[in-house]
């Protein structure tokens, strides 16, 4: 390429880029700048094919993150908490695939159906991406005819939205689903979906939850979305702000208004009844299960997908401690809801020939904004990224094949051990290896120990050592570990 050509180019893509940088700035429709986005794209790549050769630019899609060995310690204990959360609840486990027909997510999503990603024709079939993992449930239920089911599903689910990483919203995340389909008595399934969201929320030490939603939120909604006027809405207003526990469910049973027994709203008195009693008696099961403190009642969550049919809750972390950074190094803000649910008794039966319908009620875990409370705690201490209990070592040159052999009979006897790479390592060196990697013991081995048939095992926060003799070496560690 001729140098006036080259600098022709290189302006080009200059001024290109400025253009980019100009129309996002000022808030220019997606359409149009992903037009300026492709010309630019298109510059960069002819700018490469002309020096002879194909530049890449370095960098994960929009919406995604690679891990690295300390944020998969942190997500693996994560996900080891839940897991074992559910599996206590007695859950059992399922997977489906990460795309379905796109008739299947169609219309189940209401306004947030805009960002489902949509796949190409692929053997006659119009694919989408799942946009959660509710929907393929309720499939596979009514695909199976199943009725009744307990279950956990943890997944990569996948959303065209504006990603904020620092608030753990991205286009490729996980999601952690607790089910329970069936007929039951009313309320048990539901008092223990948020006893087990209770659980997760302690075991992760990230304090208390509440439900609650702003008045104004609401306000907003339902004048601008469900078509009431701001007089009608104002004047539930009293109503929707009220929060609390059973006291708040007593004092509206109590208000004629809603339970009394008018002629012009006897069946909408009769509804109100229902719920309220409803509610009275999930209170009923949380106050046993010594978690009704930290659950408040709050009408104005009226929000959720379109395939709610009941109670909806939500879980917003309240301790000022679980703040996050914002993308722009501004001051920290909330990190939101960690955890909702509700009740979805139609789902089922959009699926089934006949319509048969599968009460249904489940709580998602906010998997992602929880890491990136937990991964910004991290980052004034150390994380173990790996799990390895001892370090087996030498204190002369020539004995690797000793190490070898212990670190053999160490695997046989289920220890994660480790060793160094090297022939013959100073020992120095395979000290510091066990201290950086944050492994807990070593065990050494010498000419006067392989004469004696003992191992020195040290203790690497203390240097302290005993010697030990071969044959109780498992026992040992296992004990010390």
């Amino acid at each position: 390429m001729a140098d006036t050509d080259r600098e022709k180019l290189e302006a080009a893509l200059k001024t290109q880029g400025e253009l980019v940088r100009r129309l996002k700035a000022e808030n220019s429709s997606k359409e149009k700048v992903d037009a300026e986005v492709n010309k630019l794209l298109s510059l960069k790549e002819k700018l490469g094919l002309e020096d002879g050769k194909q530049k890449f630019v370095l960098k994960t899609p929009k919406g995604t993150r690679d891990y690295g060995p300390r944020q998969m310690a942190i997500r693996e204990r994560v996900f080891g908490i839940i897991i074992d959360t559910f599996k206590r609840h007695g859950a059992e486990t399922i997977d489906t695939p990460v795309f379905e027909l796109k008739e299947t997510l169609t219309g189940k999503y209401g306004e947030d159906s805009k960002l489902i990603y949509d796949l190409e024709n692929q053997g006659g079939e119009l694919l989408s991406l799942r946009y959660d993992l509710t929907v393929p449930f309720a499939r596979y239920l009514a695909m199976n005819k199943i009725s009744n089911c307990k279950r956990y599903h943890i997944a990569k689910v996948y959303r065209r939205d504006n990603p904020a990483m620092t608030r753990g919203r991205y286009r490729e995340f996980y999601q952690c689903d607790f089910d329970i389909a069936g007929v039951y008595d009313a309320m048990i399934p539901d008092a223990e979906c948020l006893k087990i969201v209770h659980e997760i929320l302690t075991g992760l030490q990230l304090g208390d939850f509440l439900i609650k939603l702003p008045w104004e939120a609401v306000r907003e909604e339902l004048v601008g979305e469900k078509g009431l006027t701001l007089e009608m809405a104002n004047s539930i207003a009293e109503y929707v702000c009220l929060h609390g526990g059973r006291d708040v469910i007593a004092r509206l049973q109590a208000d004629e208004r809603l339970v009394g027994n008018s002629r012009e709203m006897q069946d909408e008195q009769k509804s109100a009844r229902a719920g309220l009693a409803d509610l009275d008696l999930l209170f009923k099961y949380l106050d046993i299960m010594d978690i009704s403190t930290q659950v408040q009642f709050d009408l104005s969550l009226a929000r959720g997908l379109d395939y709610y049919t009941g109670a909806i809750f939500e879980a917003t972390l309240l301790a000022p401690e679980n703040a996050v950074h914002q993308d722009d190094g501004s001051a920290p803000g909330g990190v939101g809801s960690v955890a909702g649910g509700g009740r979805y008794d139609g789902l089922v039966g959009m699926f089934d020939a006949r319509g048969r319908r599968v009460p249904c009620v489940g709580v998602s875990i906010g998997i992602e904004r929880i890491f990136s409370i937990l991964e910004q705690r991290s980052e004034s201490h150390s994380v173990r990224t790996t799990e390895t209990q001892v370090l087996v070592a030498s204190a002369q040159k020539g004995l690797f094949d000793e190490r070898l052999r212990l670190l053999k009979e160490l695997w046989a006897a289920g220890i994660k051990g480790e060793t160094s790479y090297r022939l013959s390592p100073k020992l120095l060196s395979q000290l510091q290896q066990a201290e950086q990697s944050g492994i807990p013991l070593v065990a050494l081995l010498g000419t006067e120990e392989l004469a004696a048939g003992t191992v020195r095992l040290r203790t690497v926060a203390t240097r302290q050592e005993v010697e030990i003799s071969r044959d109780k070496i498992v026992e040992e560690i296992s004990k010390r570990s």
